[in-house]
């Protein structure tokens, strides 16, 4: 998807009907990073894998996080398939990189040790993160200026 340079100004339309969720969002994730442009189109398609019971009780159990305090302050649910997609993209939060140069998270087989074990697709609350989300669009459907446009799938992330 990425030429040479690293650098496209055009935009790659994929599609994503019958994807692997997971699979889909880190391939998107790594080409958001280097600098692509990204359109997915039709996310109500997406397929996660697991059975139906359990991935409802997944669901269920990410539902009730929330502040107990204000629980608008907490954690946002989303429930559109897009913005699910949106949100696998963008992961989980990273550590900052002063943490593990002070030696405060002790590395254990070249990770981190048990539950500080974090994973990042995309750094979201850095600036190179924040610009990769802004590169990223995801649609439920195929909205007008995408429905002429040639569409691609990732074989990789396919069902």
């Amino acid at each position: 998807m990425v030429s040479g340079s690293g650098i496209c100004a055009k935009r790659v339309v994929v599609d994503a009907r019958h994807h692997m969720l997971g699979r889909l969002a880190s391939i998107l994730a790594k080409e958001l990073l280097n600098g692509q442009k990204v359109v997915v189109v039709r996310c109500e398609e997406i397929c996660i894998s697991g059975g139906l019971v359990r991935q409802k009780m997944k669901y269920m159990r990410f539902l009730r996080k929330r502040m107990n305090t204000k629980p608008s302050h907490g954690p946002i649910h989303f429930r559109a398939p897009a913005k699910i997609l949106w949100r696998t993209i963008r992961g989980c939060l990273p550590l900052q990189r002063a943490f593990v140069m002070r030696g405060l998270v002790t590395t254990v087989s070249g990770g981190y040790s048990g539950s500080e074990q974090k994973k990042c697709m995309i750094p979201h609350k850095t600036k190179r993160g924040a610009a990769a989300l802004a590169r990223l669009k995801t649609y439920e459907g195929i909205p007008a200026p995408y429905d002429k446009m040639k569409r691609m799938v990732i074989p990789d992330a396919l069902k």
